[in-house]
């Protein structure tokens, strides 16, 4: 059976739907889903690297180094014994010449062959690379970078959100490659669980809704399989939140009966295969913390959250969306905090968003749907004198940026923070004409709200000095372009000192559904 990229979308053009060709046949072998999703645009790393490689979690010592055997990316099962060894190097130079770590670790059938290595003994603020040699084959080479210490000049920093595989190709995360910058930051929808979409999609999902181990595992390989997405890892370290759809849509990981949280830890287990994350744990089994405090030097403090594993259900008198321990980890780090920005990584909306002047929350899913519990840690942020505070979201689709306030409905709560929430790699947001007849609209009802902008696709990028704190937001041309070129669209500034943002004088003129009016 040969496949062939013109025979798939010319059928998929007669069907009116990709899905009616991928996956084409439940009976492919893993060898033909292969074939047929590098026919649709998937490419893969020459095998057993085919996932390719990364880094994550930098720290001034060291960072974690990730990889996962998968000769056949596509299948459920990979046909390599139960453990096999794998060479870990890290030199200083890109051809790996001046070595300064070298070892060998164990890849086990019961994490899918991934490995995670926690190297150590680096140097910090420090550029290394690195690569892996297994079953006589090398990987392509890494670049990765730790975290400095002491007084610190500048951070630059990307952060990426919803990346939906049938949603487009990942020419921003191309660009991510590109950028000159220290690390990444990625907000959370790595992957979406459902099964294909069909209708005008450049490529589509290749399989039902996922729901077991296999089904996971067979997911993140598919999603591995933007050429791009490996570049961007490849050329930084990443930090990395979840939300939802590495899970199910809307999911609370304290709800659900018994087939729910057998299907939450197999999802679990399958994004810590498939990421440079360091665990917490010590089992056989990883049970992924991801909060986290880290810093670049002195003049970033990067708090990541988890807003799913430990949320109640929503809209409840008491609810929480940190869980009972990690609000009180989060209150007890902005009491502790010391000088420099101080950055939540944050997967949902934290600001409030109605709909219209009168009307309800829009989503309750995001930080709407627990008023008490944001409340109070804003009020905690303000009340214990927290300056220099930068929320960083993703989720929306779109672009926001607001205002932070304790007590979003009162106009003389005072601005403590700002929120810069990012455009998606792909995810597909409202209309162009929704975007236009609702922009307004929230604008209205939300006075904390100082622009939004929904035709574009991107990601942002985070210039930090000890004076002003910059966000730049790039967008591609064409989510179906898998070189689409990368411009900026307006970039917002932060001073030190000063609560609030505005925007660069040179982008005010750039297209947006929603800009106060009245500045800054």
């Amino acid at each position: 059976m040969k496949l062939n990229r013109r025979d798939l979308l010319k059928a998929a053009a007669a069907a009116g739907a990709l899905n009616v060709v991928w996956p084409l046949s439940a009976g492919l072998s893993p060898a033909q889903a292969r074939e047929a999703a590098e026919a649709l645009g998937a490419d893969y790393d020459p095998a057993p690297f085919t996932l390719g490689i990364a880094s994550g979690d930098p720290q001034p010592d060291g960072v974690v180094l990730w990889t996962r055997l998968a000769p056949e990316p596509l299948a459920a099962e990979q046909k390599l014994p139960e453990i096999v060894e794998v060479e870990w190097v890290v030199a200083a130079d890109a051809r790996l010449r001046r070595v300064v770590a070298r070892g060998t670790v164990a890849a086990s059938a019961t994490l899918g062959h991934s490995v995670h290595v926690p190297v150590r003994g680096l140097r910090p603020g420090r550029h290394y690379w690195y690569g892996f040699r297994a079953l006589g084959k090398r990987s392509r080479v890494g670049r990765t970078r730790t975290a400095p210490v002491g007084r610190v000049a500048s951070v630059r920093f990307a952060a990426a959100n919803c990346q939906a595989f049938h949603d487009g190709f990942y020419a921003a995360h191309r660009g991510i490659a590109r950028e000159n910058v220290d690390f990444v930051m990625h907000l959370g929808d790595y992957i979406y669980e459902h099964g294909p979409v069909g209708g005008d999609h450049v490529r589509d999902h290749n399989a039902p809704e996922v729901l077991t181990l296999a089904d996971y595992r067979v997911r993140h390989a598919l999603y591995k399989g933007d050429a791009s997405l490996r570049e961007a890892h490849a050329a930084h370290p990443w930090f990395l939140t979840w939300d939802d759809h590495e899970v199910v849509n809307d999911y609370s990981g304290t709800g659900g009966g018994a087939p729910f949280m057998r299907r939450r830890a197999a999802a679990y287990q399958a994004w810590y295969e498939h990421m440079p994350h360091r665990d917490a744990g010590g089992s056989a089994l990883p049970d992924p913390e991801i909060h986290r405090v880290r810093r670049w030097g002195d003049l970033l403090e990067l708090t990541i959250l988890d807003l799913r594993s430990y949320r109640s259900a929503q809209n409840l008198p008491d609810g929480t969306i940190l869980g009972g321990a990690q609000k009180e980890w989060l209150k007890r780090g902005v009491d502790r905090a010391g000088d420099g920005w101080h950055c939540w990584a944050n997967s949902i909306m934290l600001s409030q968003l109605r709909g219209r002047p009168g009307g309800g929350y829009m989503f309750t899913d995001q930080w709407d749907g627990f008023l008490a519990e944001r409340e109070e840690v804003l009020t905690h942020v303000h009340d214990a004198g927290l300056e220099d505070l930068v929320v960083i979201t993703g989720d929306w689709h779109s672009a926001f940026v607001d205002d932070v306030r304790p007590d979003y409905d009162d106009v003389s709560s005072p601005v403590i923070g700002t929120e810069f929430t990012a455009h998606s790699v792909t995810s597909g947001a409202y209309s162009a004409d929704w975007n236009k007849t609702n922009g307004p609209l929230m604008g209205a009802a939300n006075p904390h709200l100082q622009y939004f902008e929904g035709n574009r696709y991107g990601y942002d990028v985070y210039e930090v000095t000890p004076e002003r704190w910059s966000t730049h937001m790039r967008v591609i041309g064409d989510r179906r372009d898998p070189v689409s070129p990368v411009t900026t669209l307006t970039t917002f500034h932060v001073d030190r000192g000063r609560a609030g943002a505005y925007e660069d004088e040179g982008t005010k003129g750039s297209p947006a559904q929603y800009r106060r009016p009245t500045g800054r």
